[in-house]
């Protein structure tokens, strides 16, 4: 029995020692000095701060819209190579903001199928144009003309333009409302 009773008492003490050590608070490091006339100690404490890699890109409104950009043409004027401008929002151009922490961006414009479609018919995206207020450090990418590539500066790119854009008007096509999507893109590797 007393053997029992000596090696709880042993697994006892040790568990307890083990809890102290446990609860021992990490410390920094430390320094201690003593003496006479003037002490100091120095004490280094290391900071770190973890900054994640973003793209944020917007094209039009805020949120999940996705604006729309029309074209009204006058019946007089259709097919005569009369450029014509957004009709819609009250002719507005598309507030258009990149913000990024990744180094230098890529813009890209890709449209979807062969143009903008009704029916059969369709109208191809090269007649769609656009220019920018900007367009020194944000342009408007060409629809399916391949990438754009944006310049960093400390490896931010912080702008913000606005695009307008026209209708070519170059060739009499089918009555009808048109339709399609582009998908503008911010890319960094």
């Amino acid at each position: 029995m007393k053997t029992v009773r000596s090696i709880r008492g042993l697994a006892l003490t040790g568990v307890a020692a083990l809890g102290l050590i446990a609860m021992t608070p990490a410390m920094a490091e430390s320094d201690f000095q003593t003496g006479p006339g003037a002490l100091a100690a120095n004490a280094d404490l290391d900071f770190q701060v973890i900054i994640p890699r973003f793209i944020s890109f917007r094209v039009g409104s805020t949120g999940a819209t996705v604006d729309t950009v029309e074209f009204t043409v006058a019946a007089a004027n259709v097919g005569n190579n009369s450029p014509v401008s957004r009709t819609n929002a009250a002719g507005a151009p598309v507030g258009v903001a990149l913000l990024s922490n990744v180094g230098n961006v890529n813009l890209s414009a890709t449209g979807s199928g062969a143009g903008l479609v009704n029916g059969g018919n369709t109208i191809a995206w090269t007649e769609i144009a656009g220019t920018s207020s900007d367009a020194a450090n944000l342009p408007v990418p060409g629809i399916g003309a391949g990438a754009t590539s944006l310049t960093a500066t400390n490896g931010v790119i912080n702008r913000s333009a606005d695009w307008t854009f026209t209708y070519a008007n170059s060739a009499v096509v089918g009555a009808g409302t048109y339709t399609g999507t582009v998908t503008y893109t911010a890319s960094a590797p």
